[in-house]
């Protein structure tokens, strides 16, 4: 099925760790709205831009999934209404920028980027259809900001 043009929800409900564990994570019904207001409002418009068919890493989650992966019962994922994503040759840190300045999110989050290594992390952006509170953080080793890092803070260095 799917929830936007490039988009399936076969894509947003796949987890290599749910296969791995047994565990069932299909998305309930209800949830198809939310999921397909990510795929059109977050995923379309990268894709759209970037010209570079790609796939999310990390979309739905059930509870029992989200709790495997060690997330708070609170995120979005677990509503249908975030995702994480890579772009293959994508500098994480200019992706993060760009979604910002692009995008109407209720959060953004550069994960584990390293300027070392610019296609390092992920890009972790929830959206709901209506209240999206635009909170922008960076989650590190060093711990969790309420920014972006400069985009020159990954310059220099290839992707």
């Amino acid at each position: 099925m799917h929830l936007s043009p490039h988009f399936t929800l076969a894509e947003m409900t796949r987890s290599a760790v749910a296969a791995r564990r047994g565990i069932d994570n299909r998305a309930p019904q209800q949830l198809y709205p939310y999921l397909r207001h990510v795929a059109e409002t977050v995923l379309e418009p990268v894709r759209a831009h970037y010209g570079i068919p790609f796939s999310p890493t990390s979309g739905y989650r059930c509870l029992a999934l989200n709790r495997a992966l060690g997330s708070p019962d609170s995120s979005q994922h677990v509503q249908g209404q975030a995702v994480d994503f890579v772009l293959p040759g994508v500098n994480t840190l200019e992706l993060a920028h760009w979604v910002r300045d692009n995008i109407d999110f209720d959060q953004l989050a550069l994960e584990y980027w390293r300027p070392d290594e610019p296609g390092a992390g992920w890009v972790h952006v929830s959206a709901k259809p209506q209240g999206n509170r635009r909170q922008v953080l960076t989650i590190d080793r060093g711990g969790t900001r309420a920014r972006l890092p400069p985009l020159d803070a990954g310059r220099g260095v290839a992707a």
